[in-house]
């Protein structure tokens, strides 16, 4: 007997936890399985791609202290357990190449691959730097960059996040080179400073694993990999290896501003996204005294248009944007009141917001 008798919710809990890391569609087949590891009282589960590695582990009542280790289908044995019904009580059993899932009504049989070729993450921090704060300080900080990664991008470097370590202050920085998010926090020591690029998976992941709260993760940095452990979570990462833009040059100072309600605007630019061409999925922002009108057209000659009362005074601008990149920033963006600063109507918008006034979002115009 591999496991006995233990809650469907105890196994699909960590299983969760790592296989978000995990495709059906792999080089190597063992990457779409999922090591899991028994030793005494503790099942340990880890996941991997080569390039991040997550692992968590939990307790269970088994007499049997014997250890064992087995590689299962992630995705397969994620499904069993999520589709069976609630409170089910599972036994596993591992047998040569296969296991089998057992409960009073059901029963699986899975191939498993040698645990022996699972490609674990060798240790490379060599001398690393150790942060520590609270999980909702670093989750919120990391959402609120995340959106402007690229995806995919033959600049390699751009597909992730730049981080920051300099004296007590952590900062983090993200573009796709059609917009920019930049933010920071305060840490608790003083540190010389380090520069890495996190992966995109490696951020994404972060942000779903984290929790809202004020528990602690221990981050390790060195400039080969980074260790994350927090609620008995331990997620490894490589760094990527690359030289990110230069994001100051990037961030501009404007004269003219627009302070503006963020669910306003947030609430119109959904609306006339409707009818936004699918391609280009450009808006018009008109600013004239007192008044913002934004606009929306498609290649049907179908337009939509929102008028906003405002305090502006300065220039008038005609200008456009990619609507999408708008709408992401807002969505995750805090705070009553944003600002938006112009230069003319080739020049960037640079989105700030007076709750995190370390907060800057900068967006290329486009041509409408």
């Amino acid at each position: 007997m591999f496991i006995k008798k233990i809650e469907k919710e105890s196994l699909l809990k960590p299983l969760l936890t790592v296989i978000g890391i995990v495709e059906r569609k792999q080089t190597l087949p063992i990457l779409s399985n999922v090591l899991i590891e028994k030793t005494g009282g503790e099942i340990r589960f880890t996941s991997t791609d080569l390039e991040i590695q997550i692992t968590t582990t939990i307790i269970c009542n088994d007499e049997d202290s014997k250890s064992l280790s087995i590689t299962v289908g992630a995705k397969k044995f994620h499904e069993i357990l999520r589709i069976l019904p609630e409170q089910s009580i599972i036994s596993i059993e591992s047998n040569e190449n296969k296991i089998e899932i057992k409960t009073k009504n059901s029963k699986f049989r899975l191939q498993t691959l040698p645990f022996q070729d699972f490609p674990k993450l060798s240790n490379q921090l060599q001398n690393p730097i150790k942060i520590k704060l609270s999980q909702k300080k670093l989750r919120k900080l990391f959402l609120s960059i995340q959106f402007a990664m690229a995806q995919q991008d033959v600049r390699y470097y751009l597909n992730g996040a730049l981080l920051i370590i300099e004296k007590n202050r952590l900062k983090v920085v993200a573009t796709d080179g059609h917009r920019l998010a930049y933010n920071e926090i305060d840490i608790d020591e003083n540190y010389e400073r380090q520069d890495i690029i996190l992966p995109r998976k490696a951020i994404i992941e972060l942000c779903k694993l984290l929790g809202d709260n004020n528990e602690s993760i221990e981050i390790e940095i060195s400039p080969q990999q980074v260790k994350a452990c927090f609620s008995g979570i331990t997620l490894i990462t490589k760094v990527i290896d690359g030289k990110f833009p230069d994001y100051k040059r990037v961030i501009p100072k404007y004269i003219n501003q627009l302070i503006i309600n963020r669910i306003q605007i947030q609430q119109a630019l959904q609306r006339v996204a409707l009818l936004s061409n699918e391609k280009f999925r450009g808006v018009r922002f008109v600013l004239t005294e007192k008044k913002l009108t934004v606009i929306s057209s498609n290649s049907e000659q179908e337009e939509a248009q929102e008028e906003i009362e405002t305090s502006y005074h300065a220039e008038a601008i005609d200008i456009g944007f990619n609507i999408h990149y708008l709408i992401d920033v807002l969505n995750n963006i805090e705070g009553d009141e944003i600002t938006f600063s112009f230069g003319d109507p080739n020049s960037s918008l640079l989105i700030t917001t007076e709750k995190n006034p370390e907060f800057s979002y900068v967006v290329m115009p486009m041509r409408i």
